[in-house]
């Protein structure tokens, strides 16, 4: 079934300055600096395969505008928006708070990236597109309300979020989030939220350090709300593709979302350099799949995608490609050329250590 799916895009978003690096190292370590981890590579990449597969034509493009002042402190404190804007402006730019360093002009190009994920939500919810799918940068799902870490200045799918709850109307929403680190930003926006369930499935205590356990449940009036689920390092679709059957879709079920949101990172895919998962395409349009089949049962297949990480410029965009496939319901000619290598990976299947991880986040669906 071909559905009409949005498209964020803004050539603006690839200008976001992230400087020299070894990485994530700055420029001054003791190593040759050479380009961010995050630069906008990926990001073009998976855009023009879009083009050159055919399907970008099928899509239903989404201007973004910027996110007003008023949107982006329902969310941020209004210290940390000054502290931004004043080093946007300085001739090298500054850092948001934690590995997350910007050039001159980065604040109001997240301002757009935040805007743009905004101008996604209102496209589903006005009955323009049945879904979308919003390729911003800078990320945004580690911001947390008084600081940026790793590599996000603006909490793009919270900030949205919060415009669908407060200037929407919508009484709940849910966080599917699938980047390989954990999504602590959205978790410490809504951790007292009654009206958002956050789910980050994140490889163990990746990035941040000390963050994502799945004993963090969230608190207050939010309690039962978040759900983490930590996996091993070396999980591969098996793991996936069960939390998700065992977590994930119960769990929607039980809050019954008006809207879903997918932090959408595919740095949970195989040679990520930031990221020791085995994910690959067919995995990603299995469980883009399986997120289309519960909002069809929820909420009128209403799903926003944000973008955020995936770090490996030739593996990226045919991840991206089998999601936008699934969600238009539209099949390219393309062929993924590294699925026989990443398929063919030992440990694919679910394994036992990985069952029992899955088995403890499980009984926090009692909670819901």
């Amino acid at each position: 079934m071909t559905r009409k799916t949005g498209f964020v895009w803004h050539e603006i978003y690839m200008w976001h300055d992230t400087g020299t690096h070894a990485g994530v190292l700055p420029a001054g370590n003791p190593i040759q600096p050479g380009t961010h981890a995050e630069n906008p590579e990926t990001k073009r990449r998976f855009k023009n395969l879009l083009e050159v597969s055919g399907l970008y034509e099928q899509l239903t493009q989404i201007a973004p505008r910027p996110a007003t002042d008023e949107e982006i402190l329902r969310v941020h404190t209004p210290e940390y928006i000054e502290r931004l804007k004043a080093e946007s402006a300085f001739p090298r730019g500054g850092d948001g708070g934690m590995l997350t360093p910007f050039g001159p002009g980065s604040y109001e190009i997240a301002v757009l990236s935040a805007g743009g994920v905004i101008a996604a939500v209102d496209a589903v919810l006005d009955g323009k597109v049945d879904n979308a799918y919003a390729l911003v940068r800078p990320p945004g799902h580690h911001a947390e309300p008084d600081m940026g870490m790793g590599f996000c200045l603006l909490a793009n799918a919270s900030i949205a979020g919060r415009h669908a709850l407060d200037v929407r109307g919508l009484d709940r929403i849910a966080y599917v989030d699938w980047d390989v680190h954990h999504g602590n930003g959205t978790q410490k926006i809504f951790w007292e939220d009654p009206q958002a369930l956050t789910i980050s499935i994140h490889q163990d205590r990746n990035f941040p350090p000390d963050s994502g356990y799945v004993t963090d449940i969230g608190g207050g009036a939010g309690e039962g709300y978040n759900i983490n689920v930590p996996l091993p390092a070396g999980s591969g679709v098996g793991s996936y593709e069960a939390t998700f059957d065992r977590v994930v879709l119960p769990a929607l079920r039980a809050f019954k979302p008006d809207l879903i949101f997918v932090p959408s990172g595919f740095d949970a895919g195989g040679h990520d350099p930031l990221g020791r998962m085995m994910m690959h395409g067919e995995g990603y349009r299995s469980l883009t799949n399986k997120l289309l089949g519960v909002a069809e049962e929820l909420c009128d297949g209403r799903i926003v995608m944000s973008h955020e990480g995936g770090y490996n410029a030739p593996t990226v965009p045919f991840f991206g490609l089998a999601v936008m496939e699934a969600l238009s319901g539209i099949k390219t000619e393309v062929e993924d050329p590294f699925m026989p290598l990443f398929s063919g990976m030992g440990g694919q299947e679910l394994q036992p250590h990985q069952d029992q991880l899955i088995n403890e986040a499980e009984k926090l669906l009692a909670r819901l």
